[in-house]
């Protein structure tokens, strides 16, 4: 049995060096704290930045606003890991929590679109990437400063405790908003209080600011410094040769991608699924994911911990093979314990759309400027924007499509014909009554009827999968690459698959929902490549336990 010691020793790292560190992580909390905040308030959001556009359109966007400040974090990386390489590790963390500070404040001014029309929606993708650029250049960075002071047998341990301040930058974002929505309630909340978080982070910005002055320059800089051995050319070391290049590939595709997929599922997508899905009123949701987020939260170091023991790998492949095996079930455990009633209706009165002679065209609609013409899409439209499971048939005999619940058949009806507004008030009527009529739960999910404690032990296996890969998958990176380009090489494949992998996860898993009508198809997007990168790492990743950072 492996004994796991989860406190740090003291040999080899002095009084000093451990406050730096406690202060590095601090300042990485408050740079999760405005990341977050997007994902959060992604409601408000839609509504404040994309009522130009239908609802189900204007949240899709939302999540691409939110998976947009991922475009620029591989950038941010290649800008800030360059100038990490060659400046310092300390000037880099003041230039990236100032313009982290200044864009997270910036989109609290920024007016609505029923003021500014399309402005506002630019204004904040703007600033969404301004964020992801900023960050592409903190979090890497963050990991390289605490580990090139860490011992080389505790390096994992301490590096989780910077990764922790991803969990913990949640939960300082969940502690202004939810007390600010009970504070005001929830219309003014919506219209304006919203705001007020994103306006917060000018003090967190101070604090930040003052947290980071009074940090020293890792020794591991300073040596090269002073020997004349840092890099000239970062950029053009790291993927110029081939030596690295081919660890900047196996880190991007093998490593990394399993690594966003599997803590951003357990992260966001969940909190998605248990408002958006199951209906579970969005505070009730939020403190259910923060209970699972503080109940897994130790498990970042104790998982580090375990790997400086036994090695990287095979704890987060373990965490791979875990998401992959588990995740789908365990959203439809979800189900049963979040929204029974929705659970049993889908058993009993199946909905079935038969297609008739006019055909269906892909539902995934991002821009909103589509209109449903025929009566198949008019119907998958609705059944879809009620988020709702459905199956699909064809019938060569009907010249309509018809919506089947359980017994109950509602007919449908198309856009191009004169009458289409009363048809549109039949079809919605009597769609809505078969609904109810075959028991499907069309408003919130009934307070009494959701199992609170397990959804909070389901959450917190999901989070735990995540636990399992951060720190060790991250502590393997920066192992990877040696001192002389580690800022950028680490740091650039890293944002550039937690950008395209974990940053599109939303997006992506809600397209594949609304293109199959199964609410449990976008899970197979995580679970798909969690598998992948079982094997990819088992067959391309080396060990990298014990490795000396001191190489150049």
């Amino acid at each position: 049995m492996v004994q796991v010691d989860i406190l740090p020793k003291t040999e080899g790292i002095s009084s000093n060096e451990r406050r730096v560190i406690v202060a590095a992580s601090l300042g990485t909390v408050f740079e999760f704290y405005d990341f977050f905040l997007i994902g959060l308030l992604a409601n408000e959001i839609s509504k404040a930045f994309f009522s130009g556009v239908n609802p189900t359109a204007g949240f899709i966007f939302t999540l691409l606003g939110f998976a947009a400040g991922f475009l620029l974090r591989p950038f941010g990386a290649i800008v800030f890991g360059r100038l990490g390489d060659m400046a310092g590790r300390k000037y880099t963390f003041l230039v990236t929590i100032l313009l982290m500070g200044i864009s997270t404040f910036t989109i609290g001014l920024l007016p609505a679109y029923s003021t500014i029309g399309l402005a506002a929606p630019l204004g904040f993708v703007a600033m969404r990437m301004l964020q992801g650029l900023a960050l592409g250049g903190e979090f890497g960075g963050a990991l390289i400063y605490v580990a090139e002071h860490a011992p080389a047998n505790r390096r994992a341990a301490w590096t989780a405790w910077v990764i922790l301040t991803a969990a913990l930058g949640f939960l300082l974002a969940v502690a202004v908003i939810i007390p600010l929505r009970l504070a005001i309630g929830a219309d003014a909340f919506s219209l304006w209080g919203w705001r007020a978080p994103f306006l917060v982070s000018i003090l967190l910005l101070g604090v930040s600011l003052w947290i980071r002055l009074k940090l020293d320059e890792t020794p591991e800089f300073i040596r090269m410094k002073a020997e004349g051995k840092a890099s000239k050319a970062p950029i053009s070391e790291t993927l110029g040769t081939w030596k690295n290049l081919r660890l900047v590939l196996i880190a991007a595709l093998c490593i990394v991608p399993g690594q966003a997929v599997v803590w951003y599922t357990g992260q966001f997508y969940s909190l998605f699924f248990l408002t958006k899905v199951l209906r579970i009123e969005n505070l009730t949701a939020n403190f259910l994911l923060i209970a699972a987020t503080i109940i897994t939260a130790p498990l970042y170091v104790v998982f580090g911990a375990l790997s400086d023991r036994i090695g990287r790998r095979p704890v987060y492949v373990a965490g791979f093979l875990l998401a992959a095996v588990f995740t789908v079930p365990l959203f439809k455990a979800l189900t049963h314990y979040g929204n029974p009633t929705l659970e049993q209706a889908q058993i009993n009165a199946p909905i079935t759309i038969v297609s008739g002679s006019d055909a269906c065209s892909v539902q995934f609609n991002p821009l909103g400027t589509a209109k449903p013409i025929t009566s198949c899409d008019i119907v998958v439209d609705a059944i879809a924007k009620l988020g709702l499971n459905y199956n699909s048939a064809h019938s060569a005999e009907s010249a309509t499509t018809i919506v089947k619940i359980g017994d109950r058949e509602v007919p449908g009806y198309s856009a191009d014909t004169s009458d289409v507004s009363v048809k549109k008030t039949r079809f919605e009527s009597e769609l809505k009554t078969a609904l109810t009529d075959m028991g499907y739960p069309l408003g919130e999910a009934a307070h009494e009827d959701i199992n609170q404690t397990m959804i909070v032990v389901l959450l917190s296996i999901l989070l735990c999968f995540g636990t399992m890969t951060f720190a060790p998958s991250t502590t393997a990176l920066l192992e990877m690459f040696p001192s002389r380009i580690r800022y950028t090489a680490m740091s650039f494949p890293y944002h550039l698959s937690a950008a395209w992998f974990g940053g599109f996860l939303p997006a992506t898993a809600f397209a594949i929902v609304a293109s199959t009508g199964n609410i449990y198809s976008g899970l197979y997007y995580p679970a798909c490549i969690a598998a992948a990168c079982i094997v990819l790492s088992t067959i391309f990743a080396n060990e990298t336990k014990g490795a000396d950072l001191s190489g150049d």
